[in-house]
């Protein structure tokens, strides 16, 4: 007889499970090595893109020009987010977690197998086709695998915190091997070598997750979220079901109509569109939110907050995610990197970040509780602009940097240390921002809307995703002028969000200091959501 289920579809059995490595849920390492190797295929994929599509047909490329292909890599990156939605739905609707991030997985295999075929069909179609199947699995496996991590961890606490901790080093264990692995493999033997390693590290992560879920997981996320009403049930399966044909429909038909050339594409025009869409998705989320979603004034208030945090985060996100992209750029052309006779992958600065990040994480959530008991905690917002500063002085250092290289017409490559630098005080912003935004958007959001501004939270990145791409292309040694312009931009923007951010800091801070001592808002926090998740 299986274990008693409750609501949630969580095995009660698994509330007191302890016997897993630290004391731990023995689903815990199943999830970490799944991710892990799922981080691995991403991240050690993501880097190569540009620099695949802007080589030269001679290099094996695709010979685009260097503004297209950074679009595309923006594209690809947003769409990996916005996934996520539709993937979370699809889950809790019709599949249950356990079966969507196992097919996640699948698709994402078929992503990388798809892209690798491409090298031998001498056509483009199957390498776009490939990063549409890798956007779809990872919009199902990415946000599942993290619910079923907190699933292990129903009594919430302490506990599960330290859960969440392991399983986000596992992503940047995954991101920082990865990029190195694929960079090598891509850069100095062959593109589709490194497509190829990406994409092994996927099959490991599905089939780790396929042999192993069944005994580690007990009945955790193995049925969606079901009414009681057989009636009603069958007929909400069936609307999910009509809705994803139609999309699934749509987005094929648009797939055949561009590969026979009936509908242009234009990749800086596509992410243009998609930006101001996407920013005017959230406007009108936040109106309605406002105007007609019940709140009282206190939660008006606290989702005020979470829109400024939104707008400050689209920023931080906008320069950050420039790294596949310009960065990337930059160390491939304009960075000396020779050790001797060995050249270093212009891919391998991507896992500097990874690697800051596994180092000082820990340094940061230890800094955070140290202050907080000395009474001395800093608030969400101050905390962002204190990350928008630190990613300012980043791109500050890239300033000088691309100057070296623009008055030399570009004889001179710059020592590696300005962008190990930059991508230092880049990890230190996104250490005072990332954690703290996702556990803001838990902690101020009204409980009726708590999944939603997730997905807000989301969307910031992938605003920043489109952003990174469409100004990524601007690192080229055909236009050297047009870099420090790009950096000096990017500078202060940085810099000016935090002045202002950090202004409104003050204000912001006294007002929720008065929203939490409302009598109503004490019973509505959940004390183990309002931890930092990083």
């Amino acid at each position: 007889m299986s274990a008693p289920i409750d609501h949630t579809g969580v095995s009660r059995t698994e509330v007191s499970d302890t016997s897993g490595f630290g004391g731990h849920p023995r689903g815990l390492p199943t999830l970490f090595f799944t991710e892990m190797w799922e981080r691995f295929s991403y991240y050690g994929l993501r880097p190569l893109l540009v620099l695949f599509m802007s080589a030269a047909l001679a290099q094996g490329g695709f010979g685009f020009e260097r503004g297209e292909a950074s679009a595309i890599v923006g594209i690809y990156g947003a769409s990996v987010y916005l996934a996520s939605l539709p993937g979370g739905w699809i889950a809790d609707r019709l599949l249950g977690l356990r079966r969507a991030i196992l097919y996640g997985a699948v698709c994402i295999s078929l992503g990388h197998i798809s892209i690798g075929v491409s090298s031998f069909a001498n056509s483009k179609l199957p390498f776009f086709l490939g990063l549409i199947l890798i956007v779809c699995g990872t919009g199902l496996l990415k946000p599942n695998i993290s619910a079923i991590v907190g699933d292990l961890y129903p009594e919430g606490g302490a506990r599960r915190d330290a859960g969440f901790s392991i399983f986000y080093m596992g992503i940047n264990v995954g991101a920082f091997a990865g990029q190195l692995v694929t960079g090598f493999l891509g850069e100095t033997i062959g593109w589709h070598w490194g497509f190829g390693a990406a994409g092994v590290g996927m099959l490991i992560g599905c089939v780790v997750f396929a042999t192993r879920a069944g005994k580690t997981l007990g009945d955790i996320g193995l049925h969606p979220t079901r009414d009681p009403d057989p009636v009603v049930q069958a007929r909400k399966e069936k609307q999910v079901k009509l809705i994803l044909g139609a999309g699934v429909g749509l987005l094929a038909l648009v797939i055949v109509l561009a590969a026979l050339g009936i509908i242009p594409i234009d990749a800086q025009v596509i992410g243009q569109y998609m930006t101001f869409v996407l920013v005017g998705l959230a406007v009108l989320f936040f109106g309605y939110v406002f105007a007609a979603g019940g709140l009282d004034a206190d939660e008006k208030k606290r989702v005020l907050v979470i829109f400024v945090l939104f707008v400050f985060a689209a920023i931080f996100w906008s320069a950050f995610e420039q790294a596949p992209t310009s960065l990337n750029l930059f160390a491939k052309d304009f960075t000396e990197r020779r050790l001797g006779s060995f050249e270093v992958p212009a891919t391998w600065f991507q896992s500097i970040n990874s690697l800051f990040i596994i180092l000082l994480a820990p340094v940061f959530a230890a800094l955070w509780t140290k202050l907080g008991s000395r009474g001395k905690d800093i608030s969400s917002p101050a905390k962002f602009a204190m990350g928008l500063a630190f990613a300012g002085v980043g791109f500050l250092l890239m300033i000088p940097a691309a100057n070296l290289v623009v008055d030399s017409n570009g004889a001179v490559k710059v020592a590696a240390w300005w962008l190990v630098g930059s991508y230092f005080f880049q990890t230190i912003g996104e250490l005072c921002l990332s954690p703290v935004g996702l556990s803001s958007m838990t902690k101020l959001s009204p409980r009726r809307y708590v999944g939603q501004m997730m997905g807000i939270w989301f969307l910031a990145s992938a605003v920043g995703n489109l952003i990174g791409g469409l100004v990524g292309g601007h690192v080229d040694p055909k236009k050297l002028e047009q870099m420090p312009w790009l950096f000096t931009v990017t500078t202060a923007s940085l810099f000016g969000a935090a002045v202002v951010l950090g202004l409104l800091s003050i204000p912001i801070r006294n007002m929720l200091k008065r929203v939490d001592q409302h009598p109503a808002r004490t019973k509505e926090v959940d004390p183990d959501l309002s931890q930092a998740r990083a």
